[in-house]
This record gives C-alpha cells, structure tokens and sequence, in this order.
C-alpha cells in the first residue's frame, strides 16, 4: 500500500500541475501580424518566432492573426480586446492608429506595437535603429562590389525604409567614396510589402545596368530581389529574418532586425507582471539590430572584412560612430 508520506507527494504533485496548467490557461497572448501572413521568411516570421520560443518555454499557446489587407487591423484588435486578452501585439506600422483607438477603448488590456509609437498609459511601443544595422551591410556590399555600383529596393515608401537605406548608403560610404546608388521602392500603399514579382522586375532592371549587388528592405517582396539575384548569378542582401539560406552563396548576408526578442521579451514580460508601458528602441547596442553570416555565405565574408565590421560596431556601440537617421523615422514597418 502507499504510505501516507507518498500519498501526500502524489496529491502535491497533482495540485502543482493542476495549478500550473490554470496559470497557462488564465495567461491569454495575442500576436497580430502584418499583412505577408506569418510565414513571409521575414518580418512577420520573425516575429511568430518570438512567440514560439515563449511557447516551447511555457507550454501557454497564443492566439494569431494574419490580415489580409489593412481594413482588418482595428477589427482584430477589438476581438481580442473584447476577449480580455492578456496582451495584443501587433506587428508593424500599419497598426499605428488601430493601437492608439483600440487601445483608449480598452484602457485594461495592454498593448504592444511594433516598428510604431503609441503614446498611451496601456501601449509598449517598440521600434529599432534599423540605420545601425543596414550600415555594416553597407560596410559589407562596398568592401565586395566589383562595379562599384549598390542598389537598393525598399517596399512601402515611408520614413522607416529610408532609414535602411541612409544607413546602408552611409555604411557603403564609410568604405570607399567613389560608388553609384540606384534605388527603388515597390510602391506607397501596404501592398508593396507582398509584391515580389515588381520587387524582382526592378531587382532585374538594377543588375542589368550594372548594379552587383541589392540591398532589399521590403519585407516578402524582398524575395522577389533574392530571386532575380540568383538568375543574374549578382548578389542579394536580405533582411529582418537570416534569409541566407533562401540562395546561399547568392545572399552576401542578411540584416537582422530582432523583432523575434522584441516579441518574446513582451510575452515575458506580460506574464511574469514585469510588462511596462512606454517607447523601447533596440539598436546594435541593445542585440535589436545585426547581420548574419553562416554556413550559407560564411565563405564570402572575409577575415579583413570582419576586422572591419567588429571596428565599426564597437565605434558604433561607443557612440563615437553615429550613423544617421531621417527626421520623421519614428513610424516603422
């Protein structure tokens, strides 16, 4: 027979699951993506990323949305809100003003915004120095151009995508003074973030006026640039996610825009009752911005070549490098 001891042991041991699977299931995330769906290779991916580490660490599922078009943005918002969910993040510009009218509706539920700022009592607002991190991939194209010529193709026209490209185009500059920039950007409305073929049309049009390599910050229309790399046999440098592997030996490397910690560190943060409201910015210093090299173009990147980026990052870091911004950046992705 058991013991009363073991007994004992048994029902505690019960009671500490029971409780526990109660806090998981009283615990309620929300992740609202932008419009690409989560598994973009992107921005959004990274972002489902942050909440799939939270899950694997907690066993709390999340809830997510994927929108079709902008319409959707306030609509799912309200649901969740309505829901009493724990904490909504969306992810992206694109919620900016959904956040800021949701979020007076619902003064209880707490909010958190990516690449935005919402200046409520209930919202995170959490953007990056996306300028620090596309100036080593500056860095990078210009110690390896063979023409001399960078391009760069944006998305959605707005200040946060030329903040990629003032600081890819300084970072090249900081290199050497006697290159050409081409740039595009898909278009002005949300839909250029998910148009890879226009995206690859100009990526083509670049290569072919003797552009070598493309620096794309246009989230899923970014591979359609990966794409047109690979026909040309040229090189791309991808964004927000590692892209590496997307045509490796054809990707030179990736700017990392860490938006997977910005998301589990909310998720965290809302659960363990650390979660505060107010404006966050994540930059080379802060582990929020970066870029990548792995076994998928590690043997492009030169030794000298990182002498040189771990100099300009530690300059950076110190502030006695400062990368420019653009006035009127603070509106993100």
């Amino acid at each position: 027979m058991m013991s009363f001891v073991n007994k004992m042991a048994a029902t505690l041991a019960v009671s500490v699951m029971a409780t526990s699977i109660t806090i998981a299931a009283d615990f309620k995330p929300v992740l609202l993506y932008d419009i690409g769906g989560k598994f973009d290779k992107s921005f959004n991916e990274a972002a489902r990323n942050g909440a799939e580490v939270f899950n694997k660490e907690t066993g709390i599922a999340y809830k997510d949305f994927e929108p079709s078009s902008e319409t959707q943005y306030e609509q799912a918002l309200k649901r969740f809100a309505r829901k009493k969910a724990d904490v909504i993040i969306a992810v992206g510009v694109g919620y900016s003003v959904a956040v800021r009218n949701v979020a007076r509706k619902y003064p209880k539920i707490r909010f958190t915004v990516l690449d935005a700022i919402v200046d409520l009592p209930n919202v995170q607002s959490v953007t990056f120095k996306e300028n620090e991190g596309s100036f080593l991939v500056g860095m990078i194209a210009a110690m390896k151009t063979k023409t001399n010529k960078l391009g760069f193709i944006g998305g959605m026209d707005i200040p946060l995508i030329r903040r990629f490209e003032k600081g890819y185009r300084q970072g090249a500059s900081y290199i050497r003074n006697d290159l050409t920039f081409v740039r595009n950007y898909v278009g002005t409305t949300p839909t250029a973030w998910n148009d890879p073929i226009k995206a690859a049309e100009m990526a083509r049009s670049q290569y072919s006026r003797g552009v070598d390599i493309i620096f794309s910050a246009a989230g899923p229309s970014g591979l359609g640039v990966i794409q047109a790399a690979k026909e040309k046999q040229a090189f791309a440098i991808g964004v927000d996610s590692n892209q590496n592997h997307i045509a490796p030996g054809r990707v030179l490397t990736s700017m990392l825009k860490r938006v997977d910690l910005a998301v589990l560190a909310a998720l965290r943060s809302a659960k363990d009752g650390s979660w505060k409201s107010g404006h966050t910015v994540m930059g080379l210093k802060e582990g929020g911005v970066d870029f990548s090299i792995d076994a998928h173009n590690q043997a492009l990147i030169t030794d000298d070549m990182k002498v040189k980026l771990a100099d300009a990052r530690s300059k950076i870091i110190s502030g006695a490098l400062v990368v420019d911004d653009i006035a009127g950046s603070n509106a993100g992705h």
